[in-house]
């Protein structure tokens, strides 16, 4: 009987641990996602719904699915 508890212990143990792996690959998952803005071409922007704006420092897109992202 004593085994069996321990066992699951050790098994619940296992499982929360393994939970904890997981939250902390997705943590880094998510923190690389958000990564530093990309280069796209204006086409690129505009295709994305946004607007190039070269005109303002950075040169960055602005809207649409590249908003932030550098014109090139």
């Amino acid at each position: 009987m004593r085994i069996r508890r321990i066992l699951a212990a050790v098994i619940a143990t296992a499982a929360l641990a393994g939970l904890g792996l997981t939250g902390a690959a997705t943590a880094a998952t998510a923190a690389t996602a958000q990564g530093a803005p990309s280069v796209v071409s204006p086409s690129e922007c505009r295709q994305g719904g946004g607007m190039p704006r070269i005109d303002l420092p950075g040169n960055p897109c602005v809207g649409g699915t590249h908003d932030g992202d550098t014109v090139d």
